[in-house]
This record gives structure tokens, sequence and C-alpha cells, in this order.
């Protein structure tokens, strides 16, 4: 790997530049730049206005065309990224070989980290515009569905490499609380299940609203889902996977950050309940506290009245009454 090129600034303004684009403490929300090649498909224009809606106001769009091919030489990206400040990119191709390609790539340091190539089924596809009803407000964080086996298969690494990028990209700026009343849509990925060990199942894309209705009997409220649109579905292509070295280095925590102390004796179960070990010291059992009737007490100088008359029968006396209580002289 190539040592990354140090800039010394000649100004305050460049200095200021500098150091808002190098490692910070706390990043800046992630900006996702959308770039198209010299040839693109009605198709794939439809859906990258789509995309870049859901991405607003965190997204910067360019209409010019670009002739990169990601996979081969992506030092073009790598210089839109470093210019604009962009880690994450939509790159939108469209040619007889790979039609409505969609490659969606991450960026650290100034280098590509990761890609991924998407491919857009024509048939299915549904814009926001052909359904009918509102739209979420812009800025707003969504909910996130990742639905399918596929995705945390480790034998098929390519969709566990989709699922991580998605979930970048349409997570929005992290932020301590969310308002519940900003939880307005939410976007469903599902993969389907593979037929075959060569097939590659395909990923589809949902987005619904959240509709808030009273329920009979309840103080609840009832939670219904309205597709919102687009609605797309998606072949796997191509990809590339980050380097070892590098991928390490973008996942290093700063010495700056508060780190949680780990809880002891407390662990997490696979179904997902807490379950937490308590020790205690030893405990007497002698000074444990049972409850207590008063028919059963019996004192030391008082004898049932069972044994005082098997003993007056003994010796030929009449027989005592039940229950009386006699006193038994030494």
């Amino acid at each position: 790997m190539l040592p990354i090129r140090q800039i010394k600034p000649k100004s305050a303004r460049t200095k200021r530049i500098l150091d808002n684009k190098g490692p910070q403490t706390n990043e800046n929300s992630r900006t996702t730049l959308f770039l198209k090649y010299t040839t693109t498909s009605d198709i794939l224009q439809l859906c990258m206005t789509d995309l870049f809606a859901l991405k607003r106001p965190l997204a910067q769009k360019f209409n010019k065309k670009n002739p990169v091919r990601p996979f081969e030489d992506p030092a073009s990206l790598e210089f839109f990224s470093d210019k604009n400040d962009a880690s994450l990119m939509v790159y939108g191709s469209h040619s007889k070989k790979r039609p409505h390609a969609l490659t969606l790539a991450r960026f650290f340091g100034g280098k590509v980290l990761d890609m991924i190539e998407l491919m857009i089924e024509p048939e299915a596809m549904r814009t926001l515009a052909q359904f009918k009803n509102g739209k979420a407000a812009v800025g707003l964080k969504p909910l996130l569905s990742f639905s399918g086996s596929a995705f945390d298969d480790p034998s098929n690494a390519v969709y566990g490499l989709a699922k991580s990028i998605l979930l970048e990209m349409f997570r929005g700026p992290d932020v301590k609380e969310v308002d519940v009343e900003g939880l307005q849509y939410m976007i469903c990925f599902s993969v389907d299940e593979a037929e075959s060990a060569a097939a590659k199942p395909m990923i589809h894309l949902r987005t619904y609203l959240l509709r808030t209705k009273k329920a009979a009997g309840s103080t609840l409220p009832k939670v219904e889902l309205e597709e919102m649109g687009p609605r797309i579905d998606f072949r796997v292509g191509r990809h590339k996977d980050a380097d070892t070295d590098m991928m390490k280095e973008a996942m290093r925590k700063p010495k700056g950050l508060p780190t949680e102390r780990p809880k002891k004796n407390i662990d997490t179960d696979i179904i997902g309940d807490k379950v937490g070990r308590i020790h205690l010291g030893k405990q007497d059992l002698g000074a444990l506290q049972t409850r207590k009737m008063k028919g059963l007490k019996r004192s030391r100088d008082v004898v049932g009245a069972e044994d005082v008359l098997g003993g007056a029968e003994e010796d030929g006396g009449a027989p005592l009454t039940v229950g009386k209580k006699v006193r038994v002289e030494a």
C-alpha cells in the first residue's frame, strides 16, 4: 500500500479544510456522492433519482457523465471522494453485458475500501412517483430491516458485504436519542433462499410508511405499513473486498472516545435475553425464618397426650383423656 501523501497547508483556510477532512474523534455525517457513466438507461436514472431522494440532505448528485470503470481503475472515483469529502458513492452505468448496474462503494482515507455491483431488474421496478400517497419528510432516520439467511451466511460473504454497505448508506447520522414522532418510514431489504450453491438470489428493496391507528380495547396504537416506494430488485454482480490492513485501520477506535467498562457476570443468551450470575456468601440454614404454627410447638416439660397414654396403660392405670396435658415429675 502506498503511503498517503502529506500536504503542508500554506494558509489558515487550507489548514481548516485539511483538519476537517482528517481523522477526528467524532466523525462528520457520511455524505453520498451520485455519479453516472457515459451511457445510462432511463431505468437507471429513475432509480438513482429515488435513491438520492431517500438520502437527502446527506447526498450530492452530479449530472455530468464520467468515463470511469470502478473495478479496473478507481483513481477517478477516489479523486471525486477526496474533492467532495464523501465517503460513500453510488455510480450508475449501463452496457450490453452489464445492464442497469449500480456500483456502491465505500472510501477510507481517500482510497476505495470495498465495492459491490447491483444490477436492477427493470420489470419489477416501481418509482416513488408511481405510489400515489404521502412521502416521508426529508432528513429523517429510517428503520432498517434485513431478512434472509444469506445476509448472515459466512460461506457466502458477498451478501454480508452487501448488508454492510447498504446499512452504512441508509442509516443516516449517529444520534443518541430518536423521537418517536420522527419514525415515519422503514426500508426493508430481503433476500431469497438460494436454490443451489452456484445461484445468487436477488435482493429486494421495499420502502414503507409507518401509520399509527387507534386499536380497539388497547391504549397502545396499532402500527400498519403502507408501501411508499421505490420498489427495486437487484441481482448481485461483481464485488471487491476490503484489504485486511485497511479494514483493520478503518475499524480502529480513537483513544479520545469514552469506552464503556464491560459488566461482569452479565451475558446474553442465543435468544437475546440478558442472563446474570449472582455470588452469595455462606448461608446459615439454621437461622432460616420459616412458618411456625402454634399447634406444632412443644415445650421441654410438656409431654404429648399419646406418650402419657401409652405409659398409663402399661402400669394398669386408667386411660387418660386424649389431648389432656399432664406434668411428669422426674
